[in-house]
């Protein structure tokens, strides 16, 4: 294990710790690092490239589990019977659920179609630009006067709603918390309910996920590999860690058309480095 391959594991892991529950697309940043640092490097054979990708991911779901640890120990305790303060109006675990439940089934239902055809330079392009008009919409549609301020007072409607506007993060260059936020603005949330309740969303359903990717590779965690898998998981962990933290205090300020901007730039870069 050389020392430019542990500086690409660390700028890997950069690029998914900030992108990953940022709204503008993870997939359509890993397609240039990849080409620009991996593949054309030929660093690891394929099913190692994709492990390590899981590898970064658990990174960057351990980030939101430490921000927002108070709440998921809250979210247990309650299910539990067990009262941690004053619980009363608090997120609850169901609720959580239905948001997981049209996303869930879709993806479980159409995850080989997905995998075989969707996965392009041009899908993703198309799921950027769309996406950064959903942004637009999202914004510009959301209720002067809003239903949800904190995601406490979320109702099991704007949960379910926004579990199907999470349907749409499934097309790869759409994102997941874009497609979510987007959602829960729509619905009547503020900004920083929306982000708070995407990222609660997504820890379990990117844990399993990238449990059931681990388990199909397990046999590529070697002692050669296991430097580059560590350098990346620090990296995502430390870079999701700063990202969700200062993203969550800006979010209700800035809203979301710089993101919209900067997917339509992106996908303009995609487009003339690929196409």
């Amino acid at each position: 294990m050389n020392i430019w391959e542990l500086f690409v594991a660390f700028i890997l892991g950069l690029v998914e710790g900030l992108t990953e529950f940022a709204p503008v697309s993870s997939t359509g940043h890993m397609i240039i690092v990849d080409d620009l640092l991996l593949h054309s490097k030929q660093l690891f054979t394929e099913p190692v490239a994709n492990t390590f990708k899981v590898v970064i991911q658990l990174g960057s779901i351990l980030a939101v589990v430490i921000v927002f640890k108070e709440r998921f120990i809250n979210l247990l305790a309650l299910q539990k019977g067990v009262s941690l303060g004053d619980s009363k109006g608090r997120l609850s675990l169901p609720k959580v659920i239905v948001g997981l439940i049209p996303a869930g089934f879709t993806g479980v239902l159409f995850e080989d179609y997905i995998d075989e055809h969707l996965f392009s330079v041009e899908t993703v392009i198309i799921g950027l630009v769309v996406g950064a008009f959903l942004l637009i919409i999202a914004d510009r549609l959301q209720p002067k006067k809003l239903k949800t301020e904190d995601v406490d007072q979320i109702s099991y409607k704007q949960a379910l709603g926004v579990g199907l506007f999470q349907c749409l993060g499934l097309w790869p260059g759409f994102s997941r918390s874009g497609s979510t936020i987007a959602g829960g603005v729509i619905l009547g949330m503020s900004h920083r309910a929306a982000s708070d309740f995407t990222f609660i969303m997504a820890v379990p359903i990117m844990l399993g996920a990238s449990g059931i990717s681990l388990l199909k590779n397990w046999e590529y965690f070697t002692i050669d590999a296991l430097p580059f898998f560590t350098v990346g998981f620090i990296s995502a962990f430390v870079f999701a860690l700063i990202f969700i933290r200062f993203f969550l205090k800006l979010i209700n300020k800035i809203k979301l058309m710089p993101f919209a901007i900067y997917r339509i730039i992106l996908a303009g870069l995609i487009y003339f480095i690929f196409l």
